[in-house]
Parts: C-alpha cells; structure tokens; sequence
C-alpha cells in the first residue's frame, strides 16, 4: 500500500513539471524575444563581433529548363536554391522545450544576406517563400524556389546540334569578404544528380550536367563569387525534320530538274520555283537566329551555300536555253533563205511551163487545122505538107523535153525542200554546245553538291 503511494505522488509530481516547461514555439520565440516590434535581428548582421565575418552557404539544384530564346539571348530556368547561414544571437536548449529543436518564422523578421545574381535581367517571377527556419544552434536556412530571367551567351555555330552553358552566379550586392563569406554547400557531381533527379521539364533541351566553381577574393575589398553553369545540349530532331530535310529536298528537285527539256519555259519555272522555297526557309532562319553571332552559323552556310548552288543552276539553264534558242533562230532564218530561193525558182519554172504550154497547144492545134484543110483542098500540096508536119512535130518533141526537164527541176526542188526540213530537227552548232554544257555542269553540280555537304555535316558532327 505504502508502494501505491509513492507511485501516485511520482505521477502527480511529472505532471506538475510538465505543466510547468514550456512546449510552445511562441515560448521559444518569447524566450529568444523574437517579436514583431523587435527589430534587433533584421537591422544588422548577426554578429556578435563584427570582425568576424558570416559564413553563407548556397546550395542551388535546377528544377526545369523553361525556355531558352537565342534571338535575344536570355535563359529562363526554374531553380531551387537554399541558403544557411549562422545567426550568434539564436540558441536554446530543446530540452527545455519538449524538445523543439527548429522553429519557422516569418522571413521579415530576420536578417538575410543580400545575395543576387549578375545574369539575372528581371525580377523572379515565383513569389518568396514566406518563412525562414532556425535551430536551436543559430543555424539559419531560407529555401526558394525561382525562376530567373538570365542573360546568357549563344554559342549557336553549330545550331540545332549546338551545345549551349549558361551561367548563373551568385555574390553579396554590398558586403565584401570582411562581412560575408560565400561558398557553395555541395560539389557538382552531388548538384548534377540531384537536378536530374528533380527535373519537371527540359524544353527542347537534355540537361547534361551543373559544374560549381568557387571564386574567392583576394583582397579585403573583393567579393565571393559562386558560379553555377548549367550544361545543355539541343534536341535536334524537330529542326531537322522541319528544315533541314526539306532544304535537302529542294536540293534533290533541283538535280531532278535537269530531266526537264530545255526546249521549253517549264525548265526554268520549276527551277525559279525551288529558289523561291528555300528564299522563305531563309526567312524562318533568319527569324530564329540572332543576329549578334560573331560566326556564321552551320545551317546559315548550309541555306546560303545550296542557295548559291541552286542559284548557279538557274544560270545555267538560262544559258542552255539561250543557247539552243540562238540555234532555232540560226536555223528559221536558213529555212526562210531557203524557202525564198525554192519560190522564186518554183516562180519561174512555172511561168516557163506555162508559156511552153501555150505554144506547144497553139502548134498543136494549127497543125491540125492545117492538115485538114490540106486534105480536103490542096491534094497535090502533098509533100510540102508532109514536110511542114515533120517540122512541127520535132518542135513539138523539144518542148515536150524541155517541160521534161523542168518537171525534173521542180522534183529536185521539192527534195531540197525536203531534206532542208528534215535537217532541221537535227541539233546544230548552239544546240551541240548546249548539250555539252548541260553534261559537264551537271557532273560538275553534282560533284560540288556531294563535296557541300559532306563538309558542312562533318563540321556538325565535329
């Protein structure tokens, strides 16, 4: 019984201690005298000798890459940073407490380092974490999630195979290393896996890994700088469904074109055509690049270079044609001198046929005249009748041969004609020289657009 007893006063002896500690965080906050109205901690750098400097850690991890805009260089990222630093006038013991060994408070009520970005453009477009915490040891982290609107220099040389780093560095706006220390809290390796863990979306872009690098000051008035560069490398693949294969395409149309007759206008239409496409993919280009590259870009050379080669073609063919047309017109003016000279021969071929004709009918038809009336009149003119008949048939016989001749001129005539036509389907000088050229500038094209773009695509896998 006398057991019972002193377990009971034991029990109601813990309970009156419980009572009396303080199980709160406004008892913590009230013990540190942490208040609105108290403005001890957030006018000065927690020190308690200001020759000792503050030490800040910053830890930063890459959450999504937004969006990278080339034409006005600017990297957009997501990222979270962290920063803990030592306040000297925070400390308490947990074990009068119940134990509470962190407390989060508003982010006012605490002084903050000062630290900025220098590629940073505009304000963070997140809100501020609106608490801070600290430990019972003074230790003092402030977690935050950002997204910046950073500069950031375009190696865009090899675009869409480029590999783009970006910087993000962090120091104090005002404090020099007297006052504030910098330093990063984790190594690149450590930075690099815990952003591919945490990464939400990557853009157009495959993050390849975050490098820290620590500057520090040499000099009393200098500055702690931590740079954190973030290495990307572009998704290639749209752009060269989108661009590059259709430029090669056009390519492929253009060699193809050179099955087109160049008797015709479709030849340099189609050509013309082509151009004219690879001009707006020229103008997409020139959209998306920007203009401040020290180096023309790859793609730039590859457009200007199948433009040029494209270019020389059209040339070409206006040559041939030109060519071939010079030949038609060499070969109409021969035609029409021919068919002149054919005229005025044909003219005067029948104008004698015709005039023989007459003569031959007017002998004719005195002839017989004569012999009718020889026959019924003059019987004992018989001889001399005999004679004169002879005489006009062997004059009839002459000009049977003569219109036997030009008959036969007019045959050789219409032959030349003949011959003349059919010659003219067969290429002459101009046309010979048109083919020739077409052959040798095609083996030429061929060979230059093979060279092109072994070169360039070598350049871009280098």
């Amino acid at each position: 019984m006398m057991f019972i007893q002193i377990l009971f006063l034991l029990f109601l002896s813990d309970e009156a201690y419980s009572e009396k500690m303080l199980c709160s965080y406004q008892d913590v906050l009230n013990y540190l005298n942490l208040t609105r109205n108290n403005e001890l901690y957030t006018m000065t750098r927690p020190v308690k000798n200001y020759r000792h400097p503050t030490d800040v850690s910053l830890e930063v991890l890459l959450y999504a890459i937004l969006d990278v805009v080339e034409k006005d260089q600017k990297f957009i990222p997501y990222v979270w940073t962290v920063t803990k630093w030592q306040n000297e006038y925070i400390s308490w013991n947990p074990n009068q407490f119940c134990g509470i060994d962190n407390v989060s408070l508003p982010t006012e009520m605490l002084w903050k380092p000062d630290l900025t970005i220098e590629e940073m453009t505009e304000r963070d477009r997140a809100p501020p974490s609106p608490y801070i915490t600290i430990n019972y040891k003074g230790d003092v982290e402030v977690q935050n999630d950002q997204v910046l609107v950073s500069t950031c220099r375009m190696h865009i040389y090899q675009f869409p195979f480029d590999i783009q780093r970006c910087n993000l560095t962090f120091k104090s706006a005002v404090h020099t290393i007297k006052d504030l220390r910098l330093h990063p809290s984790d190594n690149s390796s450590e930075a690099t896996e815990w952003s591919r863990d945490l990464m939400r979306t990557q853009y157009e872009w495959l993050f390849i890994n975050m490098t820290i690098n620590s500057i520090n000051a040499s000099d009393s008035f200098g500055q702690d700088f931590v740079v954190y560069t973030i290495t990307m490398k572009r998704k290639p693949i749209l752009y060269i469904v989108n661009f590059l294969l259709p430029v090669l395409f056009f390519l492929c149309l253009d060699l193809s074109s050179f099955l087109i007759s160049d008797s015709g206008g479709e030849k340099l239409s189609f050509k013309v055509t082509v151009l004219l496409a690879i001009t707006v993919l020229q103008l997409i280009l020139n959209e998306i690049l920007p203009s401040s590259s020290n180096r023309i870009p790859l793609i730039a050379v590859y457009c200007i270079g199948i433009f040029a080669l494209m270019l020389f073609s059209l040339l070409e063919t206006i040559l041939v044609m030109y060519l071939i047309e010079k030949d038609l017109a060499s070969k109409r003016s021969q035609r029409d001198r021919n068919l002149r000279e054919d005229g005025n021969r044909k003219s005067n071929n029948f104008n004698n046929c015709h005039r023989d004709l007459v003569e031959l009918h007017g002998w004719t038809q005195s002839g017989c005249v004569y012999e009718l009336s020889s026959v019924e009149t003059q019987f004992e003119l018989l001889p001399e009748a005999k004679e004169e008949c002879s005489n006009k048939v062997a004059e009839e016989y002459l000009v049977l041969e003569r219109l036997s001749d030009e008959l036969k001129e007019i045959q050789r005539a219409l032959s030349l004609l003949l011959r003349s036509r059919m010659e003219e389907d067969e290429p002459g000088f101009w046309a010979k020289m048109a083919e020739k050229i077409n052959r040798v500038f095609l083996i030429i094209y061929v060979s230059v657009v093979c060279l092109f773009l072994v070169l360039v695509f070598s350049n871009w896998n280098n």
